[in-house]
C-alpha cells in the first residue's frame, strides 16, 4: 500500500493529512478524538485500504503535526467543521464514508446535520455521543462504581493533586485505554504533540466535566435529520456507554449498532480484528 502525506493551508496555519492509497472505491475519512488527540491510533485501520479504497486521516488543527499555540479562539466546532470541509475540497473528495471516534464522531454528527453534504455516503460513529449532558451524567454514574477514595478525589475537582491524577488515570484505564505494553501497536504508543489547550478550551478538564465550547453539544433531538446510513460501534466498557450508543441508534433512521464485548473507548485497538471485520462488511454494504 502506498502512503502519501502532506499539509493543507488552513486559516494561516497548516493541517497535516495522511492517505493510504488502496484503490478507487469510496474513500474512508477518519476523524480522531479529543479534541486535541491525533490521527496516530487510526493507523491500525490502514488495513482497510486493502479492500480497495483510500483511508484518509489527519491531525485536526491544534494537535500533532497541525499544532497551533496561543489561539484559543480557534478551539470550537465551527473551526473543525470548516477544516473538514476544506480538506474534502483540497483533496477533491466527491464522495466519502466518514468515521468519527469520540469527539471525531461528534464532528461527524454535526457535519451531517448542519452541512447535509452530498459528499457524505455513510457515517461510522465509533464510541461517540450526540449529547454532552448525557455523556457527563453517564461518566458520573460510572464513577460511582469506583472506590470511595477515588470518587472523593475525582469529585474534589482538585485537578493537580496526586489523588485526582491517580483516580482519573484509573478511570481512563477502565473505560478508555492503557496501560500499554509490548503488544500494543506502535502507532498507539508513539509520542505525539497532544493539543492539551484545544481539549481544555474545546471540552474541559476531563471526560466527565464538559465546560468548554462544546459543553452545549446537543444533537439528540436532531438525529432524525441524518439522511445517510450510520454504523454505531461501541464497547461494553466504553466511555460511550450502551445508553449513549442506543440514544444515537434510536435517533438515526437508518442505523446499525455493534456493541463489542469487553471493549473500551478504542474498540479498534481492544478487538482490532472484529472491529475491522464489522467495518469492512459495513463499507461493502453501503458502497
Amino acid at each position: 500500500m502506498e502512503i502519501n502525506d502532506g499539509y493543507m493551508p488552513f486559516k494561516g496555519f497548516k493541517t497535516y493529512y495522511r492517505i493510504v492509497d488502496g484503490g478507487d472505491k469510496t474513500p474512508l475519512i477518519c476523524l480522531h478524538g479529543g479534541p486535541g488527540s491525533t490521527h496516530n491510533y487510526f493507523e491500525v485501520l490502514d488495513c482497510i485500504a486493502k479492500t480497495g479504497r483510500k483511508v484518509i486521516m489527519y491531525d485536526q488543527l491544534g494537535c500533532g503535526k497541525s499544532f497551533v499555540e496561543g489561539h484559543d479562539e480557534l478551539w470550537n466546532q465551527d473551526t473543525w467543521m470548516e477544516e473538514l470541509e476544506a480538506l474534502m475540497e483540497y483533496l477533491n473528495i466527491e464522495s466519502c464514508h466518514l468515521l468519527g471516534q469520540s469527539w471525531g464522531g461528534m464532528l461527524a454528527i454535526a457535519y451531517a446535520i448542519e452541512k447535509k453534504s452530498t459528499r457524505l455516503k455513510s457515517l461510522i460513529l465509533s464510541s461517540t455521543l450526540s449529547s454532552a449532558s448525557l455523556w457527563a451524567k453517564e461518566q458520573h454514574r460510572m464513577i460511582s462504581f469506583m472506590s470511595d477514595d477515588e470518587q472523593r478525589a475525582i469529585l474534589s475537582e482538585d485537578y493537580e493533586s496526586d489523588q485526582y491524577q491517580l483516580a482519573n488515570e484509573h478511570y481512563m484505564q477502565l473505560h478508555c485505554a492503557g496501560p500499554f505494553d509490548e503488544g500494543t501497536p506502535e502507532c498507539v504508543k508513539r509520542e505525539k504533540k497532544t493539543g492539551t489547550r484545544a481539549y481544555l478550551i474545546g471540552w474541559g478538564p476531563n471526560e466527565y466535566t464538559p465546560l468548554g465550547t462544546l459543553k452545549d453539544f446537543e444533537y439528540t433531538n436532531r438525529l432524525n435529520e441524518i439522511q445517510v446510513p450510520a454504523l454505531i460501534i461501541s464497547g461494553t466498557n466504553d466511555l460511550c456507554t450502551p445508553l449513549v450508543a442506543k440514544t444515537m441508534y434510536d435517533g438515526i433512521k437508518n442505523a446499525k449498532w455493534h456493541l463489542m464485548p469487553e471493549c473500551r473507548h478504542m474498540c479498534f485497538v481492544d478487538d482490532h480484528d472484529t472491529y475491522c471485520h464489522n467495518l469492512e462488511d459495513w463499507l461493502a454494504s453501503v458502497d
